[in-house]
């Protein structure tokens, strides 16, 4: 009795397609992402470096100049300590700690597929460099050195600079983004229903 060929091996060709595009197209989105990190990176590393470069070369220590009146003012002061001012005196602690970070962002940057993650991790990767290149290469000595500070605003306890406020928007953008339960690859995160929403949603199938 002759058998009857079956669509069985076409469909199994059509999945392997599928399939088979399917790592590409992340792929694609992968270099879209990886692009978008190192270009947000290199705009908010240029910014701060022209503006300290600008400050040191313009600017006399300590003197304050009005910018918006009495809301902004540009102060130069030279920071040995983190973010704001805080914790001066340990400069050597956070070159560390900005290298690391550093190496974490470079590691974990092949795994990014959303845009918006690639905005953080771009933004967050731009303004620790900018001021590790100044603790590394500022005096007072290669690892030591102090952090150019320029921005004050009327209210606010600290002179900051650029790298700063992408530093800290960066982390804001981080909690809304975790907030919202996206990942990494851009895919969000589902609550989990609870065993006695499953009983109505089928006891409400059974009424229809």
């Amino acid at each position: 009795m002759a058998c009857r060929p079956t669509s069985r091996p076409p469909a199994t060709r059509a999945l392997s397609a599928t399939e088979s595009a399917a790592p590409s197209r992340q792929s694609r989105l992968s270099l879209k992402a990886i692009a978008a990190l190192v270009c947000t990176a290199l705009l908010v590393y240029g910014a701060d470096q022209l503006s300290k470069a600008w400050v040191v070369s313009t600017l006399t220590e300590r003197a304050s100049v009005p910018v918006l009146g009495d809301l902004l003012h540009f102060t130069f002061v030279r920071n040995p300590g983190a973010a704001f001012s805080l914790a001066s005196g340990s400069t050597w602690i956070f070159s560390i700690a900005a290298a690391v970070v550093t190496v974490v962002i470079v590691v974990f940057a092949r795994r990014i597929r959303a845009l918006s993650w690639a905005l953080v991790f771009g933004m967050l990767l731009g303004g620790v460099l900018g001021n590790l290149t100044d603790r590394l290469f500022r005096e007072p000595s290669f690892g030591m050195g102090h952090v150019i500070d320029f921005i004050e605003v009327w209210g606010f306890p600290a002179i900051f600079n650029i790298a700063d406020i992408f530093i800290v928007s960066s982390m804001g953008l981080f909690v809304i983004l975790t907030l919202r339960g996206i990942r990494l690859d851009g895919t969000r995160e589902v609550a989990e229903s609870k065993p006695g929403n499953d009983i109505d949603a089928a006891a409400e199938g059974e009424r229809d």
